[in-house]
């Protein structure tokens, strides 16, 4: 079976080289140096990693990340990414749930950033994994939601986010919805279907990481 979390590693990496430490992203108030940073800090430093999600803690996180930016060149940086985490971070059955939507979401943060960017073409295999983590934010996705919400994507199916009225239906590719639901919802190539406010909640809505 592919390990996509260590293709979308690569992929990343390669990216991260081909546009510059200084090039912009999708997340805000981070260039591709900053992105870097975070990403080997994430599978490094699991005393930085609460702050990613707790904001009592985030400036340790901070403070660690701007030491790692001062201590390793862009370069080494990327080299620490394209390999991957420590053993046994590196194993299959960790690497896969853990970093497959994250490593696609942090390639379009960097691709997505830059001028005449168009949509990879995905491996379907890929987009059926990514359906399934959609599957598991479902719900989450929901709580933003003025009334009912509905995901679909052509040739997977469908997921009820949310049961209600008055319905809103996000359609596209896995990837492209996922994309929405981490919160890049102006960078994702998806249709909208249904209740005008309903529409607005979601993509003013802070979502995802």
């Amino acid at each position: 079976m592919t390990n996509f979390a260590q293709r979308e590693r690569r992929t990343l990496a390669d990216e991260l080289a081909r546009v510059g430490h200084d090039a912009p992203t999708l997340c805000e108030g981070w260039r591709a140096e900053d992105l870097a940073a975070h990403l080997v800090i994430r599978e490094r430093r699991p005393d930085a990693g609460p702050g990613l999600v707790i904001g009592a803690l985030a400036g340790h996180t901070e403070r660690v990340q701007e030491r790692v930016k001062r201590r390793r060149s862009f370069s080494e940086l990327v080299d620490a990414i394209r390999r991957g985490p420590p053993f046994p971070l590196r194993l299959r059955f960790i690497d896969e749930p853990m970093n497959t939507a994250e490593y696609f979401v942090h390639n379009e943060d960097v691709r997505r950033a830059q001028q005449n960017w168009e949509p990879r073409e995905l491996d379907p295999q890929l987009e059926r994994a990514l359906w399934s983590r959609l599957k598991m934010m479902a719900r989450s996705l929901g709580r933003h939601a003025a009334g009912g919400l509905v995901l679909e994507a052509p040739g997977f199916g469908s997921i009820t986010a949310k049961s209600g009225a008055p319905l809103v239906t996000i359609s596209g590719p896995p990837g492209e919805i996922l994309l929405l639901a981490f919160g890049r919802q102006a960078a994702a190539r998806v249709t909208w279907e249904g209740d005008r406010a309903g529409i607005e909640a979601i993509t003013s809505a802070k979502l995802g990481i």
